[in-house]
């Protein structure tokens, strides 16, 4: 667990990789990795549950999400390789379960990236008509995942440099929104007209759970972050901070500026427009787009580490634990990756797939909860970050976790379901031939 023993005199870690991200660097990758698409058509969907009190939902939220990154800030302080969820899953709880966490984890970074990169397109209609439709809309979208595959194979400083400038440019549209909005707020607005049900204000968080998922792409990368076991901590309790404030004042503006914010399908762009005028909707639509941009690059980055990390414990094919001779990267996994991710955004099937991405999010947020008492048993040492209470946060995050999992419907459960068994199916597979491989050596040596 000593940093020295994955860091070499030469600045790679153990597994080839260069540390070439930098803290803030790294709070850029988190905040990229949570404010994507969602809070640009969340604010109506919960206002039109339970009205003003919409502000309540988005800070019981973000308490709930704290709890939870509570937990993942002292868990990935002990760690300093790549795998985030994955490798805390494996430590804590065994091989199995370790692999079934970095399966759903890469699955939900490709259904994630399919659906991000087909509503960057339909945001792009608002400058490009008809850019949705036909082989404009399959030039586009590849055009987009190649470019974006090539940033991440030729270096992991090109792909921070890149989170960097797209975290700032999409937070300069939305202080715009929120500096200028909150000249034009309309105090009665505020004025709730009846207090909601408990089953609507739990369902405002619930929705809202989502918008703040994310922050774990962050962890994943960690073989590539210098310092990581004090970074990782520092990157998700910052970005979570800036988040939420962000995430309430952009609410605020929206109750405040927009009178019928509750059957907006774009309320940050239909809110702009009233106090904007036409330079105010272009100007949140090319936000949401450059936010989109800035979280397809970081899913890149943190998607194709997992297969990465878990080739380099034996259970994938070792050809994925293969990085660059020149740029350092895992570049097999990169290209992987990126084939998937294109596959599924051309085939329109992102949709389907969106379900699993969430619940595999939970699976993997409920492991590492329930790793924290799990590791602080395992290992005489102290975590560089102890979180404050940290059993009773555990088991306050598991009990919010399975809450929300009793949510899903039964198609959802099925489908988590057969994602899970084909997971499993995988790493049978790829044991039953290491084993094999194993063999045919042993019989081929020489006797003693």
């Amino acid at each position: 667990m000593d940093e020295s023993t994955a860091v070499n005199q030469s600045g790679l870690s153990q597994t080839g990789l260069i540390r070439g991200i930098k803290r803030w660097d790294l709070v850029a990758v988190a905040i990229n990795g949570i404010i994507g698409a969602g809070i640009f058509g969340l604010p109506s969907k919960v206002f039109a549950l339970i009205g003003p009190y919409s502000l309540l939902a988005f800070a019981a939220c973000a308490l709930v999400v704290l709890l939870i990154v509570l937990c993942f800030a002292e868990v990935g302080s002990r760690f300093s390789e790549t795998g985030g969820p994955y490798l805390y899953a494996r430590a804590a709880f065994g091989p199995v379960a370790g692999f079934q966490v970095g399966w759903l984890m890469w699955l939900a970074r490709m259904t994630a990236f399919a659906a991000n990169c087909n509503l960057l397109i339909e945001y792009s209609t608002y400058f490009w008509p008809g850019i949705n439709l036909g082989w404009t809309r399959i030039v586009m979208i590849t055009l987009i995942v190649a470019s974006l595959t090539v940033i991440n194979v030729g270096g992991v400083r090109n792909a921070a440099l890149f989170s960097d400038v797209s975290t700032i440019a999409k937070l300069i549209p939305i202080a715009l929104f929120i500096g200028v909005g909150f000249f034009f707020l309309n105090p009665p607005s505020f004025v709730p007209a009846a207090q909601p049900s408990l089953s609507n204000f739990s369902q405002s968080v619930l929705l809202l759970i989502y918008a703040f998922t994310g922050f774990e792409m962050a962890m994943i990368p960690a073989g590539e972050v210098r310092d990581p076991r004090r970074s990782v901590p520092f990157a998700v309790l910052v970005s979570l901070g800036v988040v939420a404030v962000v995430y309430i004042l952009i609410q605020v503006v929206c109750i405040g500026t927009l009178p019928e914010l509750a059957a907006s399908k774009r309320p940050l762009a239909d809110a702009g427009s009233h106090f904007l005028g036409v330079v105010g909707g272009s100007v949140i639509t090319a936000g949401a787009i450059i936010s989109i941009l800035g979280n397809l690059t970081v899913l890149i980055l943190a998607g194709a580490r997992l297969p990465f990390a878990m080739a380099g414990q034996k259970e994938l094919p070792e050809v994925f634990s293969r990085t660059h001779p020149k740029f350092r990267t895992p570049h097999v996994s990169i290209w992987l990756t990126g084939a998937v991710m294109l596959a599924l955004t051309l085939s329109g099937t992102f949709i389907y797939g969106v379900t699993i991405s969430t619940i595999a999010r939970l699976l993997a947020y409920f492991l590492t909860c329930a790793g924290l008492p799990v590791l602080r048993r395992k290992f005489a040492e102290p975590p560089l970050f102890k979180a404050p209470m940290g059993v009773a946060v555990s088991m306050l995050a598991l009990a919010l976790i399975v809450w929300l999992l009793a949510h899903s419907t039964a198609i959802e459960a099925r489908d988590a379901t057969i994602a899970v068994v084909i997971g499993l199916v995988i790493y049978v597979a790829c044991k039953l031939k290491q084993r094999f491989s194993n063999n045919d050596r042993a019989s081929e040596s020489p006797a003693a």
